[in-house]
């Protein structure tokens, strides 16, 4: 994440073809203290970033030039660690909305949405990288590693290993896998999922749980239909079996 200005909480680059949307959004994030910057399609937005790096993104699925996903895309192939996004998405575009958590994205918001709620959904999602980051310095490298069988999980390096082979994880999956393997047996529901380890304190759509469990499962799992480390409990929410 790109160090914030001093006289900031950070630089938030704001990315919708309407100009009032961009306009009222850059406005509230301005009064929580951020440095909104703009844009108006997928090529403006991913060049404002390379100028600037952004320290998150909110960006609209339905964009000219190309659309919010192939523009999440290239932003995350910018060099250094990837950019926190959240999507804005029309009632109707569920598919957009599980492509983008499946391809990334940290968050969503449906329109038409409260721009207050989006501001808070940005701080906690910025709240959440600051504290991913700080989990990778001094603090937490004399921290064991968590063994489970095949699965090392090295807190102080943030890897992942299974039967000797590193897994290619987002953030936000190894947070997830930290978190339950850290905690075997115990079951969580998605509320409190969403809480821990995305850091919500507020209601949003647990539906991203269910996602990034998936995005896990897929690379943890022999036959992620049936799975060996994060098990379902119907009902209630997940647990990991040690």
């Amino acid at each position: 994440m790109a160090p914030m200005p001093r006289d900031t909480r950070g630089t938030v680059l704001v990315v919708d073809d309407e100009p009032t949307i961009v306009e009222v959004v850059s406005r509230y994030l301005a009064r929580a203290g951020f440095a909104p910057r703009e844009a108006y399609d997928g090529p403006a937005a991913v060049e404002a970033a390379q100028r600037e790096r952004p320290d998150l993104v909110v960006l609209d699925v339905m964009l000219p030039g190309f659309d919010g996903i192939e523009a999440m895309r290239r932003l995350h192939e910018l060099p250094g660690e990837p950019v926190p996004v959240i999507l804005l998405t029309a009632r109707a575009e569920e598919s957009d909305r599980l492509i983008g958590l499946r391809r990334g994205a940290d968050d969503y918001v449906v329109k038409p949405f409260s721009p207050a709620e989006l501001v808070a959904r940005v701080e906690a999602v910025l709240r959440r990288a600051v504290r991913g980051g700080e989990a990778a310095g001094d603090d937490e490298a004399g921290l064991e590693p968590i063994v489970h069988g095949p699965l090392r999980i090295d807190q102080a390096a943030r890897t992942v290993m299974l039967d000797g082979e590193e897994l290619a994880l987002t953030q936000r999956e190894y947070e997830l896998l930290r978190f339950l393997a850290a905690r075997p047996g115990r079951v969580f529901s998605r509320d409190q999922l969403m809480e821990q380890v995305w850091g919500y304190d507020f209601y949003t759509d647990t539906s991203t749980v269910t996602v990034h469990v998936r995005r896990l499962r897929s690379k943890l799992e022999p036959d992620p239909a049936h799975p060996r480390f994060i098990e379902t409990v119907w009902g209630v929410g997940y647990r990991f079996r040690p």
